[in-house]
């Protein structure tokens, strides 16, 4: 079933979660176990992140540094039919242009359709620190808006080839991301926002925010967004902050800020303390929204449950 349809047909606020793949070379093991931890708060879908190549370097016996360019996190395909014919539940990969060229995406979404995956997130993806070289005869989607203009042309039955006059629609229901402090390169909301109305006019079906601490900055985006025209369901994005560090690493990965009230409480609590801390704000966060009745909210998880299965309990779920 489409994440739209889900919404659609939803009496209440729906919960929903997003993991990552294991490191490249790494053991399935604890993501199988995460997949257990959250299915039995039967989410009505599960995203997956995908990663392209990255550059890293690595030092030689002789003191220099030998550029490589490897994906970190391979297995979103797999992942997702695990999801999809195991656990019964609706996976939704994400779909990027950094790092891959159109037709890869294209061979991407056959696979997704063979697998009777019927949803996408498309976004650009985060800067890798590698370009690809990208060969002749081939092409890449330069922003989000580029990558959903190809797979609404898919859904249409246009491929890239144009002598596949024959060739069978695909049926992705397509998801975009948001940005309720606005995306770090947009020079205001408003053009942030702007940019969001032409990804649900390409064809985008709903919206992801990115994660936030402050409510009310997600209550203006929405109003703001209104006021631009957009009418399609907008999912508030929550991750739960389980240490010091992240006060550091979360703005600098994802460009949110962090209020003072939170920020100074896990400051001077004691490291044992903070993931409890960041479970009642989450919390509080996620009861106001649910009260506000937004349509779904999406829980940032990546692998570690551990905080998320506290939170739950806190909810009712």
């Amino acid at each position: 079933m489409k994440v739209i349809e889900h919404l659609e047909k939803a009496t209440e606020t729906l919960i929903s979660f997003e993991i990552i793949p294991p490191k490249r070379g790494g053991n399935i093991k604890k993501l199988l176990q995460a997949l257990e931890d959250l299915v039995q708060f039967r989410p009505p879908f599960i995203d997956i992140t995908s990663h392209a190549a990255e550059v890293m370097y690595e030092e030689t016996p002789e003191g220099d540094f030998k550029m490589k360019i490897k994906r970190k996190r391979p297995g979103t395909l797999g992942i997702c039919a695990l999801i999809q014919n195991k656990y019964n539940v609706d996976a939704v990969p994400h779909v990027i242009c950094q790092g891959f060229t159109k037709e890869e995406t294209e061979d991407f979404l056959i696979e997704l359709h063979y697998l009777g995956i019927e949803n996408v997130l498309a976004i650009r993806g985060d800067e890798s620190g590698f370009r690809k070289p990208v060969k002749f005869g081939r092409s890449v989607n330069t922003f989000a808006v580029d990558l959903v203009k190809q797979i609404s042309d898919m859904n249409k039955g246009k491929y890239l080839e144009d002598s596949l006059l024959d060739a069978e629609p695909m049926n992705f229901g397509i998801g975009i991301s948001g940005y309720p402090e606005k995306h770090f390169e947009a020079p205001n909301l408003q053009t942030d926002i702007k940019y969001t109305k032409e990804k649900i006019q390409a064809g985008g079906e709903y919206i992801v925010s990115q994660m936030f601490y402050d409510n009310k900055k997600f209550f203006n985006y929405l109003e703001n967004a209104k006021k631009s025209g957009i009418t399609a369901p907008i999912i508030p994005g929550l991750k739960i902050i389980t240490s010091k560090g992240q006060l550091n690493s979360l703005p600098s990965n994802f460009y949110v800020d962090i209020p003072s009230d939170l920020s100074e409480e896990i400051q001077a609590a004691k490291p044992e303390h903070v993931c409890e801390i960041g479970i009642n704000w989450a919390f509080k966060q996620a009861e106001e929204l649910m009260n506000a009745n937004v349509p779904a909210i999406h829980f940032y998880v990546m692998q570690n449950t551990g905080p998320i299965k506290q939170l739950m309990k806190k909810l009712g779920k």
